[in-house]
């Protein structure tokens, strides 16, 4: 008789498969509720449009992240502009004539990241680049289905610096209508699943330094 088969004949067997089978079903039913809850939580609108920080940071990798970030900084939100996980070759110049801002008035206020390739990279490039210039507050910038992961991340790296969080809100992308969308559900729910692995490295690392 095939092993298989004994085994899943013998009601020791059988009722191992269903009690993995149910706890199969929990794990499923609790992912998605949490990936409901974390639909929901993104944020819609920008909490805090006037305070001024130190720096603004971009991470790179969404559409209008960039040019959001060179329209706070003509605004006069910060001092300086950090863009973050910038593919090599692309200079100053080249980031401004993309984003149609003038060279001549923001060139000098701006700094290029090149060696990140993920957020927790990006947190810990900003990290040098605010110590280096000696900086406490910035305005963070990515996409709203990033900014959780985001800020989990950047709070982990630099606990004492003051974090303000500003997201962008991508054309394609609608909250309300978040499940309508065809790409939405695959987005958020990719978004969804790196923001539990990064939240269960953050416990990690929390039970590690204790």
């Amino acid at each position: 008789m095939n092993p298989r088969r004994a085994l899943a004949s013998h009601p020791s067997g059988r009722s191992f498969a269903r009690r993995l089978a149910v706890a199969f079903g929990f794990v499923l039913l609790a992912w998605l509720i949490g990936l409901i809850w974390f639909g929901a939580m993104l944020p819609d609108k920008v909490a805090d449009t006037d305070r001024k920080t130190d720096a603004i940071v971009v991470l790179t990798g969404g559409s209008g992240r960039v040019h959001q970030g060179l329209e706070l900084l003509a605004q006069g939100r910060a001092r300086k502009l950090f863009v973050s996980g910038v593919y090599r070759g692309v200079d100053v110049q080249e980031l401004l004539r993309v984003s149609r801002q003038s060279p001549e008035d923001l060139i000098c206020c701006i700094a290029l990241g090149y060696q990140a390739d993920n957020t927790r990279g990006n947190a810990v490039e900003t990290k040098a680049w605010m110590s280096e210039q000696g900086l406490h507050s910035l305005r963070l910038v990515t996409s709203s289905y990033h900014m959780p992961r985001s800020l989990l991340e950047f709070n982990r790296i630099m606990p004492d610096l003051e974090i303000v969080p500003h997201p962008v809100f991508p054309a394609t992308y609608d909250r309300q209508g978040l499940w309508r969308w065809p790409a939405s559900p695959i987005l958020i729910a990719s978004e969804y699943s790196k923001y539990l692995i990064a939240l269960v490295w953050d416990l990690l690392a929390g039970m590690r330094a204790t």
